[in-house]
């Protein structure tokens, strides 16, 4: 049998093994998926995780519940090497090892971009997984629960500032979330008021969400500050060192929550650890067909190929790596690969877009298709009906209608639990405070002497 390796297990890599499994006939080939996650990520419900409006676990489709005629290595390809046709696989315990294969799929996808800006690297967090999510809801909410014990100050205040960097789709959609998430948090915290809220949203360009025209964007930027919040275009983060960000128009505050979503760049395996071909960003050269150009044997689709938009009038331009190509280019690939290995050609990949569509918190998103703009509670609606309809498997559709028809009901969950990022701490405690009660010359030690598991002044939370 033909041996067919797929590296990485996102939207393209995952609908490509999926799709295969349907279409291969019995020993026709065999399907190999390596993924250091063992799911999925829905990135599109990560704003939505933020806000608590979708539980975590169901951002995320488990490889091995529908993956099942597909063998799954957990580990992180670190290098490829196709004139040999093996890979080396670094598994999270053990030594690297080599997978060999006859077929190659490269949909390893981006990773975040990041710059030397002082203190964003012991400062920030992400918010690209799962894990980075759920740290940012619990953050806020432990905030909250913080600065509702302190007086009126300094410290209460930068425990109610948050800060995004970048406005694209995820930032905005983030921003959206967790500023609509804070709002409805105040009636539950009668000691803050909300003016004290601080939510600054920071952009290095003069607009955000590109994916829409002018005029839309404008709208939004309108619509965050007539929330309360502070958008600040043409501006970048110069510092944000212990918690305290200068920005480049000379502004400065200090904020216990830095989220950074400054854009996607290539990723390093792809752009340095191969010999195949990449341009100058460090994106797989490809064709149409979405076949490795120039390379027998080697596939790539998602956001680390550099595939042709045959739709645009524009030569040269390539297809914008998002969600919506991800998804379609790893069905194409399913159907391309069975179609070469029965000797058949492949079929280029063209998709018209279905516009831009964000969220911009409870109730409220832009949606637009080429001049047709919908605003406010509609097109919140058609988010969460189109992107329901796009999460892969119906069962993860059920799980996240239960949890919106229950919030529907009873409203949002603001249980944070913080403590989980460090699950030991009570226990060794505890152990601590036992410890010392056996000695009979120390004074016995009360609950009170247990550690709150909360996370210090400007600490991120270690995310495993």
């Amino acid at each position: 049998m033909r041996r067919i390796l797929i590296v990485g297990g996102g939207y393209a890599g995952f609908y490509a093994a999926w799709k295969l499994e349907k279409k291969l006939r019995r020993g026709e080939a065999e399907v190999t998926l390596v993924d250091p996650r063992p799911y999925l990520t829905y990135q599109p419900f990560l704003p939505e995780v933020v806000a608590g409006s979708v539980e975590a676990r169901h951002a995320g489709v488990p490889l091995r519940r529908h993956l099942r005629r597909t063998r799954i290595v957990a580990g992180k390809v670190t290098a490829i090497d196709h004139s040999h046709r093996v890979v080396t696989v670094q598994p999270a315990d053990g030594e690297a090892f080599e997978e060999s294969y006859d077929l190659i799929v490269v949909t390893a996808g981006a990773v975040t971009r990041t710059l030397p800006v002082p203190g964003i690297a012991d400062q920030a967090i992400g918010l690209k997984h799962v894990e980075e999510a759920v740290a940012i809801r619990d953050r806020l909410l432990t905030a909250f629960d913080r600065a509702a014990a302190l007086p009126e100050g300094p410290r209460r205040r930068k425990l109610l500032t948050v800060t995004f960097v970048g406005g694209g789709f995820s930032g905005v959609e983030g921003f959206g979330e967790l500023l609509s998430l804070a709002t409805a948090l105040l009636k539950r915290y009668p000691e803050l008021h909300r003016d004290e809220l601080r939510f600054h949203l920071v952009e290095a360009s003069d607009r955000i969400l590109p994916e829409v025209t002018d005029e839309p964007g404008r709208w939004v930027v309108r619509e965050l500050r007539r929330r309360g919040a502070h958008v600040h275009l043409n501006t970048l983060v110069t510092s944000a060192k212990d918690g305290h960000v200068t920005l480049s128009t000379g502004e400065e505050f200090d904020a216990e929550l830095i989220v950074w979503t400054a854009g996607n760049g290539a990723n390093p395996v792809v752009g340095r650890h191969t010999d195949l071909p990449v341009d100058e960003r460090g994106y797989l050269v490809v064709r149409p067909d979405l076949r490795v150009e120039g390379v027998a044997g080697a596939w790539a689709a998602g956001d680390d190929a550099a595939v042709p938009d045959l739709t645009s009038p524009v030569p040269g331009t390539r297809t914008v790596p998002n969600a919506q190509h991800a998804y379609r280019q790893g069905k194409l690939l399913a159907r391309n690969i069975v179609a070469t290995l029965r000797g058949r050609e492949p079929k280029p990949y063209v998709h018209h877009s279905l516009g831009a569509i964000a969220t911009l918190g409870l109730g409220r998103g832009i949606f637009q298709y080429k001049r047709l703009v919908i605003k406010g509670l509609p097109a919140w609606l058609m988010h969460r009906g189109y992107h329901v309809l796009a999460v892969p498997t119906w069962e993860r559709k059920v799980r996240v209608l239960a949890v919106w028809l229950t919030q529907a009901l009873f409203g949002r969950d603001i249980l944070s639990l913080a403590s989980v990022q460090h699950p030991r701490d009570a226990f060794v405690a505890a152990g601590r405070t036992e410890a010392g009660a056996a000695r009979p010359d120390q004074p016995a030690k009360g609950l009170s002497s247990i550690p709150q598991v909360v996370p210090a002044a400007g600490q991120v939370p270690e995310i495993r």
